[in-house]
């Protein structure tokens, strides 16, 4: 695990637990640079390497593209402020990209009640129980991040956010479990250093097309579902 700790306990405003390298740029970048310029400190897990992920002609092997992630990853969080952010906080772990929903669901549980423990967030961020796309890792994560909040004393439970769209997904399995947003934070501000976040993670280009294409209101809007709002 590659672990950079706050330089003192502190109390995070906002902690994103994801599986992959980039899942935090599209969706939260903004709200997260908000946060940061407003004084607070913010803290990112992310659970895997994103080894199994398109190359795009970029390098050959999972283990070279592991290695071009983790690089684009730390680039982008420097963007967003992130790692530079007295206070704040980054982990990366080491579980299998692709293969989240075939390991054992306690040391992902585990993990995420640990950070929350630790960083004791005002607000946690993750997938919605459908993932947004249906991906298993995203499912994984969300029920991970899920049953670890659900274990915290009701008083030591975070403030508890999904990303979401108001936009309903056209595949009827997602929309099965579809939570349409009812937050909404205005990041124009920092479109411009979100673009060049979204830019750092060059392996996701075909990711960052569709995102545009499918949800071009979101690169100045970012939006949640809140739980129990």
């Amino acid at each position: 695990m590659t672990h950079t700790p706050a330089s003192q306990p502190v109390r995070l405003k906002l902690l994103l637990i994801l599986p992959h390298p980039d899942d935090e740029v599209y969706g939260a970048s903004g709200t997260l640079m908000t946060l940061l310029s407003e004084g607070h400190s913010c803290g990112l897990v992310t659970l895997t390497h994103g080894e199994a992920g398109r190359t795009l002609g970029l390098c050959e092997t999972p283990q070279e593209l592991a290695r071009m992630r983790d690089v684009e990853l730390r680039a982008c969080l420097e963007v967003i402020g992130l790692t530079t952010t007295p206070g704040s906080s980054f982990e990366q772990h080491d579980f299998p990209d692709k293969y989240l929903k075939d390991q054992p669901l306690e040391p992902l549980i585990e993990t995420a009640r640990e950070a929350m423990t630790r960083h004791r967030p005002e607000i946690v961020l993750t997938f919605p129980p459908n993932g947004s796309n249906g991906h298993p890792d995203h499912i994984t994560t969300h029920r991970a991040v899920k049953a670890a909040w659900d274990a915290l004393p009701e008083e030591d439970r975070p403030r508890l956010w999904y990303y979401a769209s108001n936009t309903a997904p056209e595949n009827e399995a997602l929309l099965a479990e579809w939570l349409p947003a009812n937050l909404s934070r205005d990041v124009t501000p920092f479109v411009t250093r979100k673009l060049q976040a979204i830019a750092c993670h060059r392996t996701q280009a075909l990711s960052t097309v569709d995102f545009i294409r499918k949800f071009p209101e979101r690169i100045m809007e970012e939006t949640f579902y809140e739980l129990g709002m």
